[in-house]
């Protein structure tokens, strides 16, 4: 592996690839209690339309297995275990323990788990058989993926063939003023709103500078086409902001 390839982008700032997947750990455990009440002050509760929409487009179906990768506190996946029914199975992966701790209890908590499995799990690297997935969503999860690519491959491979993924993620705004206004409250609001409620402004600083690292709209549509997926599309959200893309494996 050449000096480049080791590198990898964490923020603004250049890091040893293999040091990356430790800081970003580092930041979910420290957001991790209370990522839910962020997650509702930062985006003023727009981020559960995002999360609708994304269960709207995905065609789930009674019945059907779905993995909710990265997913975090569970939001989607609650939603997914009432569609599938007792006869489906949702598997909620994460890579952080925090996190998937937090999110287990809250959907434990809703009186939901008989369908619902959770796995700690590296998306690059998914511990799951070959064609098995019906849907697969990762939400606000691959921007901090260290090696897009792979984990991109690594999904197509455990999707069953017909089966879609889709990935909610911050994108770019696709007007100016919008794009201005973003930057403002990215870096100005998001660390001070970080530091008065979790006493945490560096990890709201990283999740603002994690944004403009990650590919744009047509880039990232144009790596999930290289590792196989096929009729992909993206919708804009909130003029950009957020992005779904949607791509199928045949």
């Amino acid at each position: 592996m050449s000096e480049q390839q080791k590198a990898t982008h964490f923020g603004y700032k250049t890091v040893d690839a293999e040091q990356k997947e430790q800081m970003v750990a580092s930041v979910f455990h420290s957001v991790a209690a209370k990522y839910d009440v962020m997650n509702d002050l930062m985006s003023f509760g727009i981020h559960r339309l995002w999360k609708r929409f994304t269960i709207d487009c995905s065609g789930v179906r009674k019945g059907q297995k779905v993995l909710d990768l990265a997913g975090g506190t569970g939001d989607l996946t609650a939603k997914f275990s009432r569609i599938v029914g007792e006869s489906g199975q949702v598997v909620l992966a994460d890579i952080n323990d925090s996190m998937l701790k937090v999110g287990r209890d809250k959907l434990r908590n809703k009186g939901l788990g008989n369908n619902i499995a959770y796995v700690q799990a590296n998306a690059e690297h998914l511990p799951f058989p070959d064609n098995y997935f019906d849907v697969i969503t990762i939400a606000f999860g691959l921007r901090n993926v260290t090696n897009k690519d792979r984990a991109l491959a690594s999904m197509f491979r455990v999707l069953k063939p017909g089966g879609r993924l889709l990935v909610l993620e911050f994108s770019k705004p696709q007007h100016e003023v919008m794009s201005k206004l973003y930057d403002f409250y990215s870096f100005n609001i998001l660390p001070k709103m970080g530091s008065l409620v979790v006493s945490d402004s560096d990890s709201y600083q990283y999740l603002a500078e994690s944004i403009r690292m990650h590919p744009d709209q047509d880039t990232l549509k144009a790596m999930m086409e290289e590792v196989g997926f096929e009729q992909t599309e993206y919708f804009n959200l909130t003029d950009g902001i957020v992005a779904l893309h949607r791509g199928f494996k045949f």
